[in-house]
């Protein structure tokens, strides 16, 4: 009974109340991270005390979170004043207020440069290819992952244990891409390029105190780009929330931005997943709160490129540059 909560549908509406746009996904009834049976690992009773512990938790922690999301705000409106903009206050308590009403209508899109229709139909092209087991590049994807993620190891076959070590949730990865798709393994693949220190720091579970029961990398790396897909509509043909339209904008001046906001996506998700103290059966809450703290940093004010977006710090931290 203790996984009722895990087979809820990720696009059954969050707080923002938002209008989903799911050509195509209608037959995806679960989420994408299965049930699973950790009886060698815990007992009932460890399960029922993290149950009964759950709203102790999520009391203690609230007014942690609402504060370093209003910081991370003010943080953001204040670089802009430092850089002289004469409207930066005009712009926070607009921000503020936008954020406090939960703009959840749709908004008018502007017209889009024949730049950005080009990289918003090929992103949309990406969109609609299943990942394919049987493919030889589907293949050779999985197996760059592997050879990204562990260097110094041999490649298993393409039914092994050894894919439960990157969190694949059976011995065939394919089984766990379902309504993700091939661009899912794309995003995984560049995150492990291009924010190689941060990849590995996610995947290895380095940072902070975790818990015993944690969440499988990979298949949480699925997760976030189905939930990307359906914070920016971009199923819908073009955009019509706010965040989709900011991301238009990203998109424009960065052909890779999609790519680029899954990894902060992610690094900002495993921040919620320590802040919370998290473990398995909280995934579902923790990815619900990474999408509404990145919707609010794609409607600040002034953010015109994915580097722009407070939680892109973070990764700037991991990666250790400047």
């Amino acid at each position: 009974m203790w996984f009722g909560s895990l087979r809820r549908r990720l696009h059954s509406g969050d707080a923002d109340n938002e209008n989903h746009e799911l050509s195509g996904l209608t037959d995806l009834n679960e989420p994408l991270l299965k049930s699973h049976n950790f009886d060698d690992k815990h007992s009932e009773g460890h399960r029922s005390k993290e149950i009964s512990d759950e709203e102790r938790r999520r009391a203690d922690l609230q007014w942690e979170f609402l504060f370093s999301n209003l910081i991370m705000q003010w943080t953001h409106s204040i670089a802009n004043i430092v850089h002289g903009s004469g409207t930066s206050i005009v712009h926070l308590f607009r921000a503020h207020f936008n954020i406090q009403n939960g703009q959840n209508q749709k908004h008018v899109a502007p017209a889009l440069s024949p730049l950005q229709k080009e990289r918003l139909k090929k992103l949309q092209k990406r969109l609609q290819v299943p990942f394919d087991g049987s493919q030889p590049e589907h293949q050779d994807a999985l197996w760059q992952l592997w050879s990204l993620a562990y260097p110094n190891r041999e490649l298993p076959s393409l039914k092994s244990e050894l894919w439960k070590d990157m969190g694949w949730q059976g011995t065939d990865p394919s089984t766990d891409f379902r309504g993700g798709g091939f661009i899912t393994l794309e995003n995984l693949i560049f995150f492990a390029k291009t924010y190689p220190e941060s990849f590995q720091s996610l995947l290895n579970k380095k940072d902070g105190n975790r818990a015993d029961w944690e969440y499988p990398f990979a298949v949480a790396g699925i997760n976030i780009s189905f939930m990307l897909v359906q914070m920016l509509n971009l199923r819908s043909g073009k955009p019509s929330s706010l965040a989709g339209i900011r991301f238009l904008q990203l998109l424009g001046e960065d052909e890779t931005a999609f790519d680029n906001l899954f990894c902060v996506a992610f690094q900002m998700m495993d921040a919620q997943w320590l802040m919370k103290r998290a473990s398995y059966l909280d995934f579902n809450d923790v990815l619900k709160s990474t999408r509404k703290q990145l919707k609010r940093e794609l409607e600040l004010e002034g953010v015109s490129r994915v580097e722009d977006l407070p939680a892109f710090n973070m990764l700037r931290s991991s990666e250790g540059s400047s």
